[in-house]
C-alpha cells in the first residue's frame, strides 16, 4: 500500500505539509516538481518556492520547468515511472502530463468542491462569511477543479479566525486526507463521484478567483460584518487597505484585525472616532469598525494605540472606498 511511487507537483507552504507527509507515511517520492525561482519583495531577490527549499532540505529529485510542455520535462516525468501525481498549489497541467502516471492524477484543493473554484478558496469563504469550508481531493482532468472527487472533509469556520489561522488549519487537515486518498486508491476502495451529486438542488455555485490589489480597498458604506469579514479573509496577507486623507497628503494603512460594535450613530461612513491615545473607530452602515492592528505604508505592523503614538489622527479624514 505505501509502495505507491509518487512525483509531488507544488509551490506554497500550503503545499509543503502534504510533500512531508507523503515521506513521514513511507510513500516512494520519486520527484518533486515546482515554479522557478523568482523575484520577491522590495529588494527583488530571487526567491526559491516553500516546496524547493523542503525539497532540497530532504535531497528529492527536483525540477522546475519553465513551460509544463517542455518535451525534455514530459520525458523525465515518464522515466520516473510513477503510479500517481500528487499536486497541491500548482499551475494547471496539461493533459500530456496529467495522463502520465499509471493511476491518476490527483490534486488537493482547500475547499469543499464544487464550491469555490479557484486560486483563492481560504480568502473567499471568509470574505463571504461562511461558517463552514474544507478540504477536497479529486482527480485532475482538463477544466480547473472541475474533476470527479475521491474524498472530502468538512471544517468549521471560528468566528474570529483570519484567513492565515486557516490556511495553516487546512494544510495539517489536507495533508492527512492526501494519504488517506492514496491509501483508498491502493486498496480500490474509492469510486469517484462526479461534483455535481455534492450539489444541493437550487444551490449556486461560488467561486474563489485570485485576489487583486482592487479587491483589498475597504468601503465604509458597507456594513459592520461585511467589512469585518473583508479584514479577517485578507489577513496576514495581502491584507485590506483603506486611505488616511490631509488636505496636502494622503497615507495608505492596511488593516489586520478588527472588532465589530453595532450601534445608531448618525456619522458619515469613514467618519474617524477616535480619543486620539487609545483606540480608532471608524463609522460604517451599521456601526463601528475598531481597528485593532494597521500597517501604515513603509512601515511595520503595529497597535492602533501604538499608531497613535505621536501620529495626529484628528487631522485626517478616511477615504470612504
Amino acid at each position: 500500500m505505501k509502495n505507491l511511487r509518487v512525483v509531488f507537483m507544488g509551490t506554497p507552504e500550503f503545499a509543503v505539509a502534504t510533500l512531508g507527509s507523503l515521506l513521514i507515511n513511507g510513500y516512494d517520492v520519486a520527484g518533486v516538481v515546482t515554479a522557478p525561482d523568482k523575484p520577491a519583495g522590495r529588494g527583488r531577490k530571487i526567491t526559491k518556492s516553500p516546496v524547493k527549499i523542503f525539497a532540497e532540505s530532504h535531497y528529492l529529485p527536483l525540477k522546475q520547468p519553465d513551460s509544463l510542455k517542455d518535451p525534455s520535462f514530459i520525458d523525465w516525468l515518464a522515466r520516473m515511472n510513477p503510479d500517481v501525481f500528487v499536486v497541491v498549489g500548482f499551475r494547471m497541467l496539461p493533459e500530456t502530463v496529467w495522463k502520465i502516471p499509471g493511476t491518476v492524477t490527483i490534486n488537493l484543493h482547500a475547499s469543499l468542491l464544487p464550491q469555490y473554484r479557484g486560486a483563492a478558496p481560504i480568502n473567499h469563504v471568509i470574505i463571504n462569511g461562511e461558517t463552514v469550508t474544507g478540504v477536497t481531493t479529486f482527480i485532475i482532468n482538463d477544466k480547473i477543479d472541475t474533476g470527479y472527487i475521491l474524498l472530502r472533509e468538512e471544517i468549521r469556520i471560528c468566528p474570529f479566525e483570519n484567513a492565515g489561522e486557516l490556511h495553516d488549519r487546512l494544510m495539517k487537515h489536507g495533508a492527512r486526507l492526501v494519504i488517506k486518498t492514496l491509501q483508498g486508491l491502493a486498496e480500490n476502495k474509492l469510486k469517484p463521484k462526479p461534483q455535481s451529486q455534492f450539489m444541493l438542488p437550487g444551490e449556486i455555485l461560488k467561486t474563489a478567483p485570485k485576489i487583486f490589489p482592487e479587491d483589498c480597498i475597504i468601503n465604509w458604506n458597507d456594513d459592520t460584518q461585511k467589512i469585518h469579514n473583508l479584514i479577517r479573509g485578507l489577513a496576514p496577507h495581502p491584507g485590506a487597505r483603506t486611505l488616511l486623507i490631509k488636505k496636502s497628503s494622503s497615507l495608505t494603512f492596511k488593516v489586520f484585525e478588527s472588532q465589530i460594535e453595532n450601534a445608531e450613530h448618525t456619522l458619515i461612513p469613514g467618519q474617524i472616532v477616535s480619543d486620539g491615545k487609545t483606540f480608532i473607530k471608524v463609522a460604517c452602515k451599521s456601526g463601528f469598525i475598531i481597528i485593532l492592528q494597521l500597517q501604515p505604508e513603509g512601515k511595520k505592523k503595529m497597535s492602533s494605540q501604538e499608531f497613535l503614538n505621536g501620529f495626529r489622527i484628528s487631522d485626517y479624514s478616511i477615504s470612504v472606498n
